[in-house]
């Protein structure tokens, strides 16, 4: 996701700087134009802005704060996480931040590794509205929706939201095509059927015929990830007191399957779970 993000921005004009553990990630960023750091530190050092797109929010604040890597940015630097992260963890790190002098807003994005090369993600951003409205310049480039959701962590909740209403879909139609050929259905046609349907949804528009049925399994998001992000908002709604059935059986469904399977593997492969599963 942050190779074509970052090819983005220096199409804007940005002066970008990026590291990556990834030494292709970091020699093809220079050949795209921008500079390969040879640490975090390194990258960050004299920047106005970061942008981190990371697994998960532990491994942006370590990023951050292991070996005092903040330290070079530049005093009152804004701190953009588009990665997914447990928004209340977005919360305690935003009070760490400020502690050293520095603003955190949360920017996750939906639209996978397409979008992000289109340029046409859908960003949900929480923080402070000025410092939101500061980080447009910087988040246009990179898609075509921009949504203020709330005070900092509310873009990471509804991150969290959004997947667990796609994953759950995925989990739906999957299931659709599995019970409909097992009374004689040809899987096709139940996905034709469903997409002229009520019963239409992001995974039987673009992910059944694309990657499921085709068992082409490349989509372009691991199936770890999209357990990570559901059990989010699952323990989430546990936080708030909630008994949401439907959330907790998706999220334990998407950890059994990436227990399963692996969690490298495309989310998409998630129908050899339930298809083992369902006999």
């Amino acid at each position: 996701m942050g190779q074509p993000m970052a090819q983005h921005l220096i199409s804007a004009g940005f002066d970008v700087s990026g590291f990556d553990l990834s030494e292709d990630a970091r020699q093809n960023l220079a050949r795209a134009g921008g500079r390969a750091a040879e640490s975090i530190s390194d990258a960050m050092a004299g920047t106005d802005f970061v942008i981190t797109m990371l697994p998960n929010g532990k491994v942006v604040r370590d990023a951050l704060l292991r070996g005092n890597a903040y330290e070079g940015l530049k005093p009152n630097a804004l701190v953009i996480d588009m990665s997914s992260s447990a928004p209340n963890d977005t919360r305690e790190l935003g009070g760490e931040l400020a502690a050293r002098g520095l603003r955190l807003i949360d920017a996750p994005v939906s639209g996978g590794v397409r979008r992000a090369v289109s340029g046409t993600l859908t960003i949900m951003a929480g923080g402070a509205e000025v410092d939101i409205a500061e980080a447009e310049a910087i988040l246009k480039p990179l898609g075509s929706q921009i949504f203020k959701t709330g005070p900092i962590g509310s873009g990471h909740a509804m991150k969290a939201i959004n997947n667990f209403v796609s994953g759950a879909g995925v989990l739906a139609a999957i299931e659709a095509v599995i019970l409909g050929r097992s009374f004689g259905l040809e899987a096709d046609t139940v996905v034709d059927i469903l997409n002229s349907s009520s019963g239409k949804n992001n995974a039987t528009e673009v992910k059944m015929k694309q990657f499921v049925l085709s068992e082409t399994f490349g989509s372009g998001f691991a199936l770890g990830l999209m357990a990570k992000d559901i059990r989010i908002a699952a323990d989430l709604a546990k936080t708030l007191g909630l008994r949401l059935e439907t959330l907790a059986s998706t999220a334990d469904a998407w950890d059994a399957a990436q227990k399963d399977l692996g969690p490298a593997e495309d989310h998409t492969r998630v129908i050899q779970y339930l298809k083992h599963h369902a006999k």
